[in-house]
Protein backbone atom coordinates (compact mmCIF):
# COMPACT_ATOMS: atom_id res chain seq x y z
CA UNK A 1 0.00 0.00 0.00
CA UNK A 2 1.46 3.25 -1.24
CA UNK A 3 1.23 6.10 2.32
CA UNK A 4 -0.28 9.36 1.80
CA UNK A 5 2.32 12.55 2.56
CA UNK A 6 2.44 16.27 2.89
CA UNK A 7 3.53 17.86 0.46
CA UNK A 8 2.68 21.96 1.60
CA UNK A 9 1.43 22.89 4.67
CA UNK A 10 0.52 26.28 6.13
CA UNK A 11 -2.25 26.95 3.89
CA UNK A 12 -5.38 28.47 4.62
CA UNK A 13 -8.11 26.46 2.61
CA UNK A 14 -6.42 25.27 -0.40
CA UNK A 15 -9.22 24.09 -3.07
CA UNK A 16 -10.11 23.92 -7.18
CA UNK A 17 -6.79 21.92 -8.38
CA UNK A 18 -6.31 21.51 -11.49
CA UNK A 19 -2.49 20.02 -12.86
CA UNK A 20 -1.57 21.93 -16.23
CA UNK A 21 1.65 22.18 -18.00
CA UNK A 22 3.47 19.90 -15.84
CA UNK A 23 2.67 21.96 -12.12
CA UNK A 24 -0.69 21.74 -9.88
CA UNK A 25 -2.25 24.47 -9.95
CA UNK A 26 -5.03 25.40 -6.81
CA UNK A 27 -6.70 28.48 -4.88
CA UNK A 28 -5.96 28.96 -1.37
CA UNK A 29 -9.12 30.02 -1.12
CA UNK A 30 -9.49 32.24 1.78
CA UNK A 31 -6.11 33.72 1.28
CA UNK A 32 -6.87 35.25 -1.97
CA UNK A 33 -4.35 33.19 -3.82
CA UNK A 34 -3.48 30.84 -6.49
CA UNK A 35 -0.70 28.68 -6.51
CA UNK A 36 1.61 26.53 -8.21
CA UNK A 37 3.33 23.41 -6.95
CA UNK A 38 6.04 21.23 -8.97
CA UNK A 39 6.20 17.69 -8.25
CA UNK A 40 8.84 18.01 -6.14
CA UNK A 41 6.80 20.08 -3.69
CA UNK A 42 8.41 23.78 -4.32
CA UNK A 43 5.53 26.22 -4.36
CA UNK A 44 5.03 29.27 -6.28
CA UNK A 45 2.21 32.34 -5.46
CA UNK A 46 0.70 32.91 -9.43
CA UNK A 47 -1.57 35.47 -8.33
CA UNK A 48 -3.59 37.17 -5.57
CA UNK A 49 -7.42 38.90 -5.77
CA UNK A 50 -7.79 41.77 -4.21
CA UNK A 51 -11.13 41.55 -1.87
CA UNK A 52 -12.46 38.40 -2.95
CA UNK A 53 -12.11 34.12 -2.93
CA UNK A 54 -10.47 32.44 -6.12
CA UNK A 55 -11.87 28.92 -6.09
CA UNK A 56 -12.21 27.37 -9.88
CA UNK A 57 -9.18 27.23 -12.08
CA UNK A 58 -8.80 26.56 -16.26
CA UNK A 59 -7.39 27.55 -19.30
CA UNK A 60 -8.72 29.36 -22.61
CA UNK A 61 -7.64 27.46 -25.90
CA UNK A 62 -4.61 30.59 -26.27
CA UNK A 63 -3.53 29.21 -22.35
CA UNK A 64 -4.79 32.36 -20.63
CA UNK A 65 -5.75 31.50 -17.37
CA UNK A 66 -9.40 31.48 -15.95
CA UNK A 67 -10.07 32.20 -12.27
CA UNK A 68 -13.47 32.30 -10.22
CA UNK A 69 -13.86 34.87 -8.06
CA UNK A 70 -16.43 33.56 -5.60
CA UNK A 71 -18.07 36.40 -3.62
CA UNK A 72 -18.14 38.76 -7.13
CA UNK A 73 -19.81 35.96 -9.02
CA UNK A 74 -17.23 36.42 -11.92
CA UNK A 75 -15.12 34.62 -14.12
CA UNK A 76 -11.70 36.72 -14.00
CA UNK A 77 -9.26 36.32 -17.20
CA UNK A 78 -5.56 36.81 -16.48
CA UNK A 79 -4.13 38.79 -19.33
CA UNK A 80 -0.03 40.02 -20.00
CA UNK A 81 -1.64 43.01 -18.02
CA UNK A 82 -3.00 41.72 -15.70
CA UNK A 83 -6.47 40.13 -14.21
CA UNK A 84 -9.67 41.49 -16.22
CA UNK A 85 -13.45 40.95 -16.25
CA UNK A 86 -13.88 37.51 -18.76
CA UNK A 87 -17.75 36.99 -18.01
CA UNK A 88 -20.27 37.75 -15.30
CA UNK A 89 -22.07 34.84 -13.38
CA UNK A 90 -24.55 36.87 -11.18
CA UNK A 91 -27.26 36.45 -13.56
CA UNK A 92 -27.17 33.01 -13.01
CA UNK A 93 -25.48 32.30 -10.11
CA UNK A 94 -27.81 32.53 -6.78
CA UNK A 95 -24.74 32.89 -4.20
CA UNK A 96 -21.04 32.44 -3.99
CA UNK A 97 -19.61 30.43 -7.52
CA UNK A 98 -17.20 27.86 -6.82
CA UNK A 99 -15.66 25.02 -8.89
CA UNK A 100 -15.36 24.84 -12.79
CA UNK A 101 -14.05 23.08 -15.34
CA UNK A 102 -13.09 24.22 -19.00
CA UNK A 103 -13.22 22.44 -22.15
CA UNK A 104 -10.87 21.97 -25.28
CA UNK A 105 -13.14 24.85 -26.61
CA UNK A 106 -13.11 27.03 -24.01
CA UNK A 107 -16.63 27.25 -22.69
CA UNK A 108 -16.72 27.24 -18.78
CA UNK A 109 -19.06 25.49 -16.62
CA UNK A 110 -19.60 27.65 -13.16
CA UNK A 111 -21.01 25.81 -10.33
CA UNK A 112 -22.55 28.22 -6.74
CA UNK A 113 -23.86 27.80 -3.53
CA UNK A 114 -26.89 28.82 -4.29
CA UNK A 115 -27.94 29.80 -0.94
CA UNK A 116 -25.64 31.37 1.88
CA UNK A 117 -24.16 28.55 3.23
CA UNK A 118 -22.18 29.89 6.41
CA UNK A 119 -25.39 32.18 6.96
CA UNK A 120 -27.75 28.82 8.42
CA UNK A 121 -29.42 29.52 5.15
CA UNK A 122 -32.32 26.74 3.76
CA UNK A 123 -30.79 24.63 1.17
CA UNK A 124 -31.92 25.72 -2.05
CA UNK A 125 -31.20 24.03 -5.41
CA UNK A 126 -29.21 26.74 -8.43
CA UNK A 127 -27.78 26.51 -12.01
CA UNK A 128 -24.83 25.68 -13.27
CA UNK A 129 -23.75 28.62 -14.94
CA UNK A 130 -22.05 28.38 -19.18
CA UNK A 131 -19.49 30.90 -19.73
CA UNK A 132 -18.70 30.95 -23.21
CA UNK A 133 -15.26 32.40 -24.70
CA UNK A 134 -16.87 35.68 -25.58
CA UNK A 135 -18.05 35.96 -22.20
CA UNK A 136 -22.22 35.06 -22.54
CA UNK A 137 -23.38 33.75 -19.96
CA UNK A 138 -26.39 31.24 -19.29
CA UNK A 139 -27.71 28.64 -17.59
CA UNK A 140 -26.43 25.45 -18.33
CA UNK A 141 -28.20 23.29 -16.00
CA UNK A 142 -30.96 24.35 -13.58
CA UNK A 143 -32.33 22.77 -10.08
CA UNK A 144 -28.65 21.78 -8.66
CA UNK A 145 -27.86 21.30 -5.30
CA UNK A 146 -25.21 22.99 -4.57
CA UNK A 147 -23.32 22.05 -7.64
CA UNK A 148 -19.62 21.89 -6.90
CA UNK A 149 -16.63 19.95 -8.61
CA UNK A 150 -17.26 19.19 -12.18
CA UNK A 151 -15.26 17.06 -14.85
CA UNK A 152 -15.65 16.57 -18.63
CA UNK A 153 -14.91 12.97 -20.57
CA UNK A 154 -12.08 12.78 -22.12
CA UNK A 155 -13.93 13.37 -25.68
CA UNK A 156 -15.84 16.33 -24.30
CA UNK A 157 -19.31 14.44 -24.68
CA UNK A 158 -20.39 13.75 -20.91
CA UNK A 159 -20.11 16.13 -18.11
CA UNK A 160 -20.26 14.96 -14.53
CA UNK A 161 -21.28 17.44 -11.68
CA UNK A 162 -21.15 16.64 -7.59
CA UNK A 163 -24.23 17.61 -6.56
CA UNK A 164 -22.93 18.08 -2.95
CA UNK A 165 -25.90 18.51 -0.39
CA UNK A 166 -27.40 15.59 -2.83
CA UNK A 167 -25.21 13.62 -1.81
CA UNK A 168 -24.70 12.56 -6.13
CA UNK A 169 -23.07 12.85 -8.81
CA UNK A 170 -24.76 14.08 -12.03
CA UNK A 171 -24.33 13.43 -15.29
CA UNK A 172 -25.52 15.21 -18.89
CA UNK A 173 -24.61 14.98 -22.61
CA UNK A 174 -22.70 17.53 -23.47
CA UNK A 175 -24.03 19.04 -27.41
CA UNK A 176 -21.88 20.82 -29.91
CA UNK A 177 -22.38 24.22 -28.91
CA UNK A 178 -21.83 23.33 -25.03
CA UNK A 179 -25.43 22.94 -24.20
CA UNK A 180 -25.90 20.04 -21.62
CA UNK A 181 -29.08 17.38 -22.14
CA UNK A 182 -30.39 13.72 -20.88
CA UNK A 183 -29.44 14.26 -16.85
CA UNK A 184 -29.27 11.12 -15.01
CA UNK A 185 -27.47 10.12 -12.00
CA UNK A 186 -24.10 8.83 -12.47
CA UNK A 187 -23.77 7.72 -8.85
CA UNK A 188 -25.52 8.13 -6.01
CA UNK A 189 -23.71 8.02 -2.51
CA UNK A 190 -24.01 7.12 0.74
CA UNK A 191 -22.66 8.45 3.76
CA UNK A 192 -20.32 10.71 1.58
CA UNK A 193 -21.00 14.51 0.67
CA UNK A 194 -19.16 14.92 -2.86
CA UNK A 195 -17.21 18.07 -3.13
CA UNK A 196 -14.11 18.36 -5.55
CA UNK A 197 -13.65 15.72 -7.98
CA UNK A 198 -11.44 14.11 -10.90
CA UNK A 199 -11.85 11.66 -13.18
CA UNK A 200 -9.37 8.70 -14.44
CA UNK A 201 -8.27 6.87 -17.01
CA UNK A 202 -11.23 3.80 -16.37
CA UNK A 203 -13.57 5.87 -16.09
CA UNK A 204 -13.68 6.11 -12.36
CA UNK A 205 -14.27 9.27 -10.18
CA UNK A 206 -12.20 10.03 -6.98
CA UNK A 207 -14.65 11.90 -5.21
CA UNK A 208 -13.56 14.35 -2.40
CA UNK A 209 -15.93 13.66 0.86
CA UNK A 210 -15.52 16.37 3.83
CA UNK A 211 -17.56 14.23 6.30
CA UNK A 212 -16.08 10.90 4.87
CA UNK A 213 -12.17 12.98 6.07
CA UNK A 214 -10.73 11.25 2.45
CA UNK A 215 -11.46 10.60 -0.91
CA UNK A 216 -13.31 7.68 -2.81
CA UNK A 217 -12.76 6.22 -6.07
CA UNK A 218 -16.37 4.97 -7.06
CA UNK A 219 -17.45 3.65 -10.35
CA UNK A 220 -20.94 4.68 -12.26
CA UNK A 221 -23.54 3.52 -10.40
CA UNK A 222 -22.04 4.22 -7.15
CA UNK A 223 -19.79 0.94 -6.46
CA UNK A 224 -17.11 2.75 -4.31
CA UNK A 225 -13.95 1.05 -5.72
CA UNK A 226 -11.20 2.32 -2.94
CA UNK A 227 -11.03 4.72 0.02
CA UNK A 228 -7.90 6.75 0.87
CA UNK A 229 -7.92 8.72 4.60
CA UNK A 230 -6.49 11.91 5.76
CA UNK A 231 -6.17 13.47 9.18
CA UNK A 232 -8.78 16.56 8.35
CA UNK A 233 -11.49 16.80 6.20
CA UNK A 234 -10.41 16.47 2.25
CA UNK A 235 -12.47 19.24 -0.09
CA UNK A 236 -11.04 18.09 -3.82
CA UNK A 237 -8.59 15.90 -5.05
CA UNK A 238 -6.51 16.14 -8.76
CA UNK A 239 -4.85 13.45 -10.82
CA UNK A 240 -1.56 14.61 -11.90
CA UNK A 241 2.21 14.00 -11.74
CA UNK A 242 4.78 13.23 -14.54
CA UNK A 243 2.73 9.99 -15.44
CA UNK A 244 -0.64 10.98 -13.72
CA UNK A 245 -0.91 8.85 -11.00
CA UNK A 246 -0.27 11.07 -8.30
CA UNK A 247 -3.77 11.92 -6.93
CA UNK A 248 -3.30 15.43 -4.63
CA UNK A 249 -5.46 16.07 -2.16
CA UNK A 250 -6.51 19.16 -0.76
CA UNK A 251 -7.63 19.18 3.19
CA UNK A 252 -8.12 21.43 6.18
CA UNK A 253 -9.48 21.28 9.26
CA UNK A 254 -12.77 23.30 8.52
CA UNK A 255 -14.68 25.26 5.82
CA UNK A 256 -14.84 28.29 7.80
CA UNK A 257 -12.87 31.26 7.12
CA UNK A 258 -12.39 32.55 10.87
CA UNK A 259 -10.97 29.07 11.33
CA UNK A 260 -8.99 28.58 8.24
CA UNK A 261 -7.38 32.16 9.45
CA UNK A 262 -6.46 31.27 12.85
CA UNK A 263 -5.11 27.61 12.18
CA UNK A 264 -3.34 27.54 8.45
CA UNK A 265 -3.43 24.02 9.08
CA UNK A 266 -4.56 23.08 5.39
CA UNK A 267 -2.35 20.47 3.40
CA UNK A 268 -1.69 19.57 0.08
CA UNK A 269 -1.62 15.73 0.70
CA UNK A 270 -0.77 13.24 -2.23
CA UNK A 271 -0.64 9.35 -2.81
CA UNK A 272 1.04 7.42 -5.66
CA UNK A 273 -2.53 5.72 -6.98
CA UNK A 274 -2.47 2.69 -9.79
CA UNK A 275 -4.87 3.96 -12.75
CA UNK A 276 -3.86 7.61 -13.97
CA UNK A 277 -5.87 10.59 -14.74
CA UNK A 278 -8.43 10.75 -17.88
Amino acid sequence: MHETRVLLDGLRFPEGPRWHDGKLWFSDMHAGRVWTLDPDGRADTVLSLDGDEPSGLGWLPDGRLLVVSMQRRKLLRRDRDGLVAHADLAGVAHFHANDMVVDAHGRAYVGNFGFDLNGGAAHTPTNLALAHPDGRVEVAASDLLFPNGTVLTPDGRTLIVAETFAARLTAFDVADDGRLSKRRVWAQLERAVPDGICLDAEGAIWVASPISKGVLRVREGGEVLQRISVEHQAYACMLGGPDRRTLYMMTAPSSSADVASTARRGHVMCIDVETPGA
